[in-house]
């Protein structure tokens, strides 16, 4: 009987245990850091389609982006990804298809696929970016909707920041 007894014990730590990393791994993947599968070629060169993401929740909690920073947000039903280029106050304005901010040209050399490509889309130029909203662009701006079709982004609409991106060759 006292076998028995300590088997059922066994068993039950070994479930308990079980449920307290599942536990664990869902407050994880809710709050801090989760896995994602890019989708489209808007942030091509500097994310391409296909590869994963690990994505951290931690710092939308206690900052605020700045231009240059790549962020994950959600437009309508759609979590995006994209670059930040400039934040609440600032006017962004699109000539002969460049990216301006506050009249100085941006220095897109280390992350846009192609230059002079940058044309206004329903968006109406020179745009104010409203106090507490970010203007977003996808790196490969011929294929890229952002915020130039739908306009800036609210700081409520940012969720996570990716932490590093990897492909998964071995896979296929």
């Amino acid at each position: 009987m006292d076998k028995m007894l300590l088997g059922f014990r066994d068993n039950m730590d070994f479930i308990r245990d079980i449920m307290v990393a599942i536990l664990w791994a869902l407050l994880i993947s809710q709050f801090i850091v989760a896995h994602t599968v890019v989708p489209s070629s808007s942030m091509v060169p500097t994310i391409n389609v296909g590869d994963h993401m690990i994505i951290n929740y931690l710092p939308c909690y206690y900052s605020n982006p700045v231009a240059g920073d790549i962020i994950i947000f959600r437009q309508g039903n759609i979590n995006m990804v994209k670059r930040v280029i400039a934040v609440g106050g600032d006017i962004v304005d699109l000539e002969d298809g460049y990216v301006y901010v506050n009249g100085e040209r941006l220095d897109e050399l280390d992350y846009v696929r192609e230059f002079g490509v940058t044309y206004p889309q329903s968006l109406v130029f020179p745009y104010k970016v409203p106090e507490d909203s970010y203007f977003v662009m996808g790196d490969n701006r011929l294929n890229s909707e952002d915020s130039r079709t739908f306009s800036s982004i609210t700081r409520s609409q940012i969720f996570a920041t990716p932490m590093f991106k990897f492909r998964m060759e071995f896979l296929k």
